[in-house]
């Protein structure tokens, strides 16, 4: 591969601020809120972070490992949010569970680079390993809220916590992709997504009998 003194100039400046991968990182980031997940190029990254069109391979072998990263630093973020927002159920299980539907809203809202990349890129979790322990690492954060709400339940009334946590991430996850986030796909609505998302987990555990009219102390 031939590189033009422009391109090779281009790549020495492009070192000058710093960390390529993090220049990478931080160019997708802005590409995905301008174009969305899907609407760049590598080379527009590479362009992007200030750097030549073969520089970005130093790092990445192509873009899907660039939204890969991007996707995998943005579930540590998100798995730090949520675990914040659940202290470990403190002050009560109810209480702190409503606060990790808040805390995943709020990420929607406040990281929707992040977030594209993480439920919207079409990436491949299965093929790989760091992008799928990320993964599941946030979620376990669900699943741990859900296991201790059920924990407190009489046997005879406990659901599958499992099933709990998938329905509870679903609900939050629909609220948070129509209603939450900090872009044009947007929906208005007459209420909060926070609102939205506290009434349908009061519905729903009202429709399993796990809560009659209101948390219990």
């Amino acid at each position: 591969m031939s590189w033009s003194r422009d391109d090779r100039a281009t790549e020495r400046r492009g070192y000058h601020h710093g960390n390529l991968r993090e220049a990478l990182i931080r160019a997708a980031l802005n590409l995905i809120a301008e174009k969305g997940p899907a609407g760049f190029t590598f080379a527009d990254a590479a362009r992007s972070a200030g750097v030549s069109s073969a520089a970005p391979y130093r790092h990445f072998r192509d873009r899907q490992a660039l939204l890969a990263d991007v996707a995998r630093r943005g579930f540590e973020v998100f798995e730090e949010r949520l675990s914040r927002a659940w202290s470990e159920g403190r002050p009560d299980p109810f209480v702190a569970f409503e606060n990790v539907g808040r805390a995943y809203l709020a990420f929607a809202r406040e990281e929707p680079s992040f977030y594209s990349a993480m439920f919207e890129a079409g990436l491949p979790f299965e093929g790989d390993p760091d992008l799928r322990e990320a993964a599941d690492r946030a979620f376990a954060v669900l699943r741990r809220a859900a296991d201790a709400f059920c924990a407190r339940l009489p046997s005879e009334r406990r659901p599958p916590a499992l099933m709990m946590s998938l329905h509870f991430w679903a609900l939050a996850h629909g609220i948070a992709s129509l209603f939450a986030r900090a872009d044009a796909g947007r929906r208005k609505l007459p209420m909060s997504p926070e609102e939205l998302l506290e009434a349908g987990v009061l519905i729903y555990l009202r429709g399993l009998s796990l809560i009659d009219d209101g948390p219990k102390p």
